[in-house]
Parts: C-alpha cells; structure tokens; sequence
C-alpha cells in the first residue's frame, strides 16, 4: 500500500491513467485519422466488424508497414513487422523494456512519481517484464530454476487430469444440442486452475483467483477506458494483499507447489527472492500467464473450426498437436504486439532511433513475414518451421511460461476435441477490444455428441 495521503494517491492513479492509456489512445486515434498505419492497426482494435474483415484489414496494414521497409517511420514513434529487426530488436543490448527513466521533464517526472504508488504488477519493477541487467540476471536466474521444462512436464499430467474434470462438469450441465461459451466454460478455467497449482492456492481460495486473474488480465494493455483501468489496479491491490498473507502461510507451511519453491530458492550467495519480488512474480504468473493462455486456446479453437482438414488430420495423427500449436501461435498470437525503448542512440534496421524513442515490434506482423515463411498467411500445422514464431518475444525477456503455455495449449485442446469430435463453432463470436493481448472475449459453440478421451 503507498505511504501518500489519499488525495495524493488519487491524483496519482489518474496522472497513470492518462499517460499510459488516454493520452495514447487518443494519439493513436489522431494518427489513424490522418492515414498513419500505426495508428490504423492500434484502431482497428476498437472497431465493430466481421472477423474476417478485420483480418483481412489488419493483414493489409502489416503488408504496407514491412513493404515500407525494415523498419516504417509513424507519427509517434518507430514500428516494425520485419521478423529478422523484431528479433535483433528483442535480443539487443541498445533496447530495453519498459520506459526510458526520468530526464528532467516535468512530465517526466511527474509519471516517475506517479508510477511509484502503483500496485504491485506485471509492468512495474521488479517485476521480470521491465527488470534489466545485472538485477534481472540474478532474479531471472533464481526464477527459471523454479520454472524449467522439466518442471512444466511435471505438471502435464495434473493438468491433463482438470482438463478432463473441467469437460466432465461441461458435459454434465450441457446437453449437446445446447449453445455454450467456451471461454467462460472451459478456455478460461484451465489456465487459472493450473496456476492455483503453480501457486498452491487452496481449493476454496480458487474462485478468489479467478476474480483476480479477470480483473488484472488487461494490465499489460494500454489505452484501457478509466473504468476497465480501476477494474485493473483494484484487482492488482487485492491480489497483492492475499497474496502477501499467502506467502507467509507458504513459508510455515510449504508444499509440493512451484510457489513454495520460489520462496525456499537462494542463488550462489545464499540469497533468495524478496517479498516484493516474489509477489511481483506469483502475479506475472496471473497477469500474464492467465489472459495470454485462454486467449492461446480460444485463437486455436476458431483456427481449428476454419480449418476443419486440419482438425480432422490431428485426430488421425496426434503426433501432430506440438507442431500445431507453434503453428496457432504463428498465425494468431495471444500477444500482438510488444515494445522496446531505445537505451542509447542507436541504428536498426538502417534507421537511426535516437535514446528514448520507442519501437513498436509487431510479433503477429513478424510471424508473417514471407521472407522466412512461405505462403504466411495460410494456417498449415505441419509446416516446418512453425517454431520460428516470435509469439513469445526473445532475448532476455523470453516468456518465462513458454513451455507452460505450450503445454496447457497442447493438452487443452486435445482433451477438449477428443471428448468433443463434432464440436462446432456458432455465429456471435467476439474479439476482446484490446490493442496488445488479442484473444476471443466470447466463443459459442455446440459441442455435439461425445467421442473417447485423446489426451496422453
């Protein structure tokens, strides 16, 4: 809890908001005005149409952006759909996360101090997101002990055994005839079961997590309208509260759960993880492991339903569903797009980027670049090198939950057409309206008579 008196913190909430989402937001709408392609493609976001007319639009824009070069000049900034300058970008030393510290500004230093009473959360420091070196060496270190792959293949079979437990109450309350959400109904359950497990959350705090996990989803978005914003750092406040008391019965009483590891975990020097840092990384599990999950598996269950050959061919062979996850990951990432923030005065892509200037990387433009995939906008599970995807960005910040994501995607929905073959998407399916995160807010479908479980 900040130490400022309320009035302070109140103006403090709304300098946040305005800086990091209406004065954007309006930005970015100005620009669109003007037929700036940034601003278009951020637009696009917010605009009612058809799913197809929206990809077909923003598939066009991304076109333009890399025709225009490796990296394309907007009005308010840099940006890039060019996969080779996102990775240089992702991997270099001159570009760092978050934003470049204060100079001197008034505004500047206005929005230094205002971000210091902001909840503990995914984009505030320590949090691994916006850490840099030496402090994020040592932190991530610590913290990918925790989270190895082999770890992550520990949690394969329980996670295996809710999604199972998750179809089986689906199946109980609806019949096959009957329309049901499956992001409300099982999209969305999944990811946050697995991370009450990773948290060793006990089953009657579970529905708490939900709650938090809903509310705190879109932190990693910007231009959120003021309601959604209070609805978010709310939610980062109260999760962090439990979350401070949870971590203290944790350490009475640790158990089988990566969370308890976390807290017992010491580097060379025999130093573990703060408190601070330990509730900012159980709540970038939630933030972004939580909304970035459901959004993986609604993408590749309307992916599937457009592409009812390639469904059919992972059933016959399900040897398959590694390759067409990467390849759902390409086509239609949970993340659109990320940004970096130059260090020093530097040159990428044949463009100066002076310190302080901050460039747009779109992934999902990059995972189409026809220089390193063929025929890239076509949806094609076995295509070789599918993996090559920059949906989980690079470098130093390389999404810690990779192999989880993967993991639950792959065992997810497996399960989920194994126990439903015939399972089939309807009209009335809806895109969240956020400009980072992209996923399905809504996603009716009937799921048909039952077939036999296919999940290994």
């Amino acid at each position: 809890m900040s130490s400022l008196p309320l009035p302070q913190r109140l103006f403090a909430r709304h300098v946040r908001w305005a800086l990091g989402h209406a004065l954007p937001r309006l930005a970015m709408d100005r620009a669109a005005r003007r037929g700036d392609l940034h601003g278009q493609l951020v637009a696009l976001s917010r605009n009612p149409r058809s799913q197809g007319e929206a990809a077909a639009i923003e598939r066009h824009l991304m076109d333009r952006i890399r025709a225009d070069g490796p990296v394309h000049r907007s009005r308010y900034g840099f940006v890039t759909a060019s996969h080779p300058v996102v990775h240089e970008v992702l991997t270099s030393n001159d570009f760092r996360t978050g934003v470049a510290p204060a100079t001197g500004g008034t505004l500047a230093q206005l929005a230094s101090w205002a971000r210091e009473s902001a909840p503990v959360g995914p984009l505030k420091p320590p949090s691994l997101l916006v850490t840099e070196p030496p402090e994020h060496t040592r932190y991530r270190r610590l913290v990918t002990r925790v989270f190895s792959v082999r770890a992550v293949q520990q949690l394969r079979t329980r996670t295996a055994e809710i999604a199972e437990e998750l179809l089986d109450d689906l199946q109980r309350r609806t019949p096959g005839a009957a329309d049901v959400d499956l992001i409300t109904t099982y999209c969305g359950l999944l990811p946050v079961t697995v991370i009450a497990e990773i948290l060793g959350v006990p089953h009657a705090e579970r529905h708490r997590v939900l709650r938090f996990g809903t509310g705190a989803a879109p932190s990693l978005d910007f231009g959120l309208p003021w309601r959604r914003f209070l609805t978010v750092e709310r939610s980062l406040t109260d999760f962090d509260t439990w979350l401070a008391q949870h971590i203290e019965r944790i350490r009475r009483q640790p158990g089988a759960n990566l969370l308890s590891q976390l807290v017992t975990a010491r580097d060379e020097d025999g130093r573990g993880l703060t408190g601070t840092e330990l509730r900012a990384t159980a709540g970038l599990v939630l933030a972004a492991g939580f909304e970035t999950t459901v959004n993986l598996l609604g993408n590749g269950i309307a992916l599937l339903d457009r592409h009812p050959d390639q469904r059919d061919a992972l059933r016959d062979d399900p040897s398959l569903w590694p390759n067409a996850v990467d390849e759902m990951l390409r086509f239609d990432p949970p993340v659109f797009l990320t940004g970096r923030t130059a260090a020093r005065d530097t040159t990428v892509g044949g463009q100066k980027v002076p310190r302080g200037a901050i460039v747009t990387l779109l992934l999902a433009g990059a995972n189409r670049d026809a220089a390193l995939f063929a025929a890239p906008h076509r949806f094609d599970i076995t295509r070789p090198n599918a993996k090559e995807h920059l949906s989980f960005s690079g470098g130093r910040h390389y999404c810690l939950g990779a192999a989880l994501a993967r993991m639950e995607a792959e065992v997810g929905l497996q399960a989920l057409y194994g126990r439903f073959p015939h399972l089939t998407l309807h009209p009335g399916a809806r895109r969240r309206g956020t400009r980072i995160l992209r996923g399905y807010a809504h996603l009716p479908a009937r799921l048909g008579t039952t077939g036999p479980a296919l999940v290994s």
